[in-house]
């Protein structure tokens, strides 16, 4: 067995440990450089989060390139999913909050996809790429989620991006706490409560398992770069040319 994993690991806790420790066989991991899906710089460079992960299971790291780490939840899960069928994954392991079928899930995009690529189409401009997704799953298969559930939203574009490939999806439900909680008061800490608390000793030898590495190495954070992005912002003069910016967004953008 084959497994592969998708990751950011940012940074590499204990949550990413007990994925790994789930999958069988040789696992093969395709990980975010040095910037994430939501175009933040990673805390530490890409070199020590792959060291990370090959000293707590996995065999092998191989970089995502940045087009698709710093993609929407479909592009993301489409260009991930390209390398590791490439690489002769076989399963999938991925966690989520939601523990449902979704194997079914992919068949069922294997037989509409067509038609549901044409809802999505035809959905109002004003919408936003997440809302026309959310939107074509309802319609299909009968789901509603919220931004709530990250890991389920990828799940599902997972879903879609193994359609035909041969690799199977196996889910695990998500431990301790939530993607976006800052609870350090459990046994699985969330990556945005590590970030928040990156200066705090007992909490980064608590959570994560090559505590060391995070400790000797440069860490960043957008305060160094969004200086940066706020020139780009103020000086573009099309925002809504922008890959997945409609004018809706690139207002919010300008105003915020």
């Amino acid at each position: 067995m084959i497994s592969g994993i998708i990751a950011e690991y940012n940074p590499f806790h204990t949550g990413h440990k007990y994925l790994l420790d789930q999958a069988e066989g040789l696992k093969i991991v395709v990980m975010s450089g040095n910037f994430m899906q939501r175009g933040e710089p990673a805390i530490v460079d890409k070199w020590t989060r792959a060291q990370m992960a090959l000293e707590h299971g996995a065999d092998l790291v191989v970089e995502m390139p940045f087009l698709v780490s710093v993609q929407s939840a479909d592009h993301f899960a489409k260009g991930a999913i390209s390398i590791l069928h490439r690489l002769g994954v076989e399963k999938l392991v991925f966690g989520t909050e939601e523990m449902l079928d979704y194997q079914k899930i992919a068949d069922i995009y294997v037989d509409k996809s067509e038609d549901m690529e044409n809802f999505v189409k035809n959905l109002p401009d004003n919408l936003s790429y997440p809302q026309k997704t959310q939107a074509m799953w309802q319609e299909f298969a009968g789901l509603t989620f919220t931004g709530d559930t990250p890991n389920h939203i990828l799940g599902l574009a997972y879903a879609k991006a193994v359609a035909g490939t041969g690799i199977q999806l196996g889910p695990v439900q998500r431990q301790g706490a939530g993607f976006h909680s800052e609870e350090v008061e459990t046994t699985y800490a969330s990556a945005t409560a590590i970030r928040k608390g990156a200066d705090q000793l007992d909490l980064v030898r608590d959570f994560l398992p090559s505590a060391s590495l995070f400790e000797e190495a440069t860490k960043v954070s957008w305060r160094n770069y969004f200086p940066l992005l706020r020139y780009q912002i103020a000086t573009h003069p099309d925002l809504s040319q922008v890959f997945q910016v409609n004018e809706e967004l690139a207002s919010r953008i300008r105003s915020a």
